[in-house]
Parts: C-alpha cells; structure tokens; sequence
C-alpha cells in the first residue's frame, strides 16, 4: 500500500514540475509566427520561398513537434498496459 501511495505522489512531482517547467515556451509560437511574418514580408523569407510555401513548412514543422509527446505517453501508455497484462 505504502509503494502505490509513493508511485502517486511521484506522479503528482513530477506532473507538477513539467506543467511549470513548460510555461515559458508558450510564447514562442507567437514569437516565430511573427519573425516569420516579418521575414516574409520583407523579403527575407528562407531562400525566396512564396508565402504560402513558408506557411506550409511552418505548419509541418508544428505538427511534427506536436507528434512527439503523444507518440512517447502512448509508448509508455502501451508499455504500462503490456506489463500490467503479463503480471495478471
């Protein structure tokens, strides 16, 4: 009983350190979109690229970056239930 007790207060830490460790990093979508608008409009967007091929790249690179953690919680996720299963 005492373990289970210590697995969730660890999950607690450790969820609360992540939710304040990623509160800085909100900010740089804006940050990005608006170099990237800046750029674009000035004329010094990555190698000429017309607007809509900037903003195509943009966005998947995004996607790419918001893939990520759920492939690693469903990794983990899996990974739990697999060893969750073979001990029962």
């Amino acid at each position: 009983m005492r373990l289970k007790i210590n697995k969730i207060v660890a999950a607690v830490v450790m969820s609360m350190m992540l939710a304040f460790a990623g509160t800085d990093a909100y900010s740089q979508c804006a940050m990005c979109r608006a170099s990237v608008e800046s750029n674009v409009g000035t004329g010094k967007g990555h190698n000429h690229e017309p607007e809509s091929e900037v903003g195509s790249g943009l966005n998947t690179g995004i996607l790419y970056l918001m893939v990520i953690p759920y492939l690693l919680i469903g990794t983990v996720g899996f990974l739990w239930y697999k060893n969750s299963r073979k001990k029962a």
